[in-house]
């Protein structure tokens, strides 16, 4: 409905990851250069990691669509990382088109090995590519590792690329994993845009949709603004500036204000902080029994009591009963 008002040809802040409105950054052409080399050269294991939000799946379509344009390349696309390993293997047997992919793991396996053997003495790339990846099992991980010990002496006959947050790194890193991770052989990190790249983002995206002037329409000070709240993550970058496009049209202004984007990203709750779980402060239960005790012993010397004549399984039981008031935690010795 705005795009009439501010002469757009086009949305210019759509979500979705459209490949023509990849905002080259530096760091977006290293990521989107070494997953298209690790494919090209035949590296195995590449790994893209990455914040939510700041272009991954938008740089991995830029690939795929690259890769599309290419008549020696085969890939398939999972996006869905909640798969047995079985689901999983079939996943990719279907989307690589190999014809009535058993169901026996094993011979799934040797359905996929012919497959990719076959198109390697063709000279042809083979490619798997999993987004969503920090939520693939270890069990799967595994799988993808065997996969990769098909190869010739000239490379990997299976590319495997990795993209996901970067809870990926920390499942990667893991001892279990140790194997997987010596294979990788090619690894980038997406970090959030700076202020001047977000600015650039914002106007790029503009002119892109056809703004004939995207300056006067977020000047630099509301650039400025987007940028504090959404902390150069291009999605939330994409948010705000819709939002501020469809309440500037029923304000009727040619220009967004930082005003406005202030209001937007409170009517979003951007700067909520997420509360996480205080850690609770306790002391180890020996720490807790022997502090009772030391209480105990030292209020029986001022009143004189019978601390002193008391046995030590007395002094026991009268310490853990202390500790469990004040700890609630502390169980009695059985």
């Amino acid at each position: 409905m705005y795009k009439a008002f501010y002469n757009l040809e086009r949305n210019p802040f759509e979500i979705t990851p459209d490949p023509s409105f990849l905002f080259a950054t530096a760091k977006h052409n290293e990521a989107l250069a070494s997953l298209y080399y690790g494919v090209r050269r035949h590296k195995g294991f590449v790994v893209l990691t990455g914040e939510v939000g700041t272009g991954k799946t938008l740089v991995l379509r830029c690939l795929l669509q690259s890769l599309q344009q290419s008549s020696d390349v085969a890939y398939a696309y999972i996006f869905n990382g909640l798969l047995s390993p079985l689901e999983f293997l079939q996943y990719i047997a279907s989307d690589l088109g190999i014809a009535q992919a058993s169901n026996n793991k094993a011979e799934l396996l040797l359905q996929i090995a012919r497959f990719l053997i076959a198109r390697g003495q063709k000279k042809l790339t083979t490619v798997v590519v999993v987004d969503e990846a920090h939520l693939l099992s270890p069990e799967i991980l595994e799988e993808i590792r065997l996969l990769t010990n098909l190869e010739t002496a000239d490379g990997k006959l299976l590319q495997i690329l990795l993209v996901g947050q970067p809870e990926l790194d920390d499942k990667l890193d893991s001892a279990g994993l140790r194997q997987l991770k010596q294979r990788i052989a090619l690894r980038s990190h997406l970090a959030p845009l700076n202020a001047e790249e977000t600015r650039g983002y914002i106007q790029r995206r503009l002119k892109f949709g056809g703004s004939p002037n995207p300056a006067a329409l977020f000047p630099p000070e509301t650039c400025a603004a987007v940028y504090r709240h959404a902390k150069g993550l291009p999605r939330l970058i994409n948010t705000i500036c819709e939002n501020a496009l469809i309440a500037g049209y029923a304000r009727k202004t040619q220009s967004i204000t930082p005003d406005m984007i202030d209001d937007i990203a409170k009517d979003f709750r951007l700067d909520v902080q997420t509360p996480t779980a205080k850690k609770e402060k306790t002391l180890p239960e020996l720490d807790v029994q022997e502090a009772a005790k030391m209480f105990l012993l030292l209020s029986a010397r001022l009143r004189g009591g019978d601390w002193a004549e008391a046995e030590g399984e007395e002094r026991g039981a009268l310490a853990v009963s202390l500790a469990e008031r004040f700890s609630g935690r502390v169980k009695k010795p059985s």
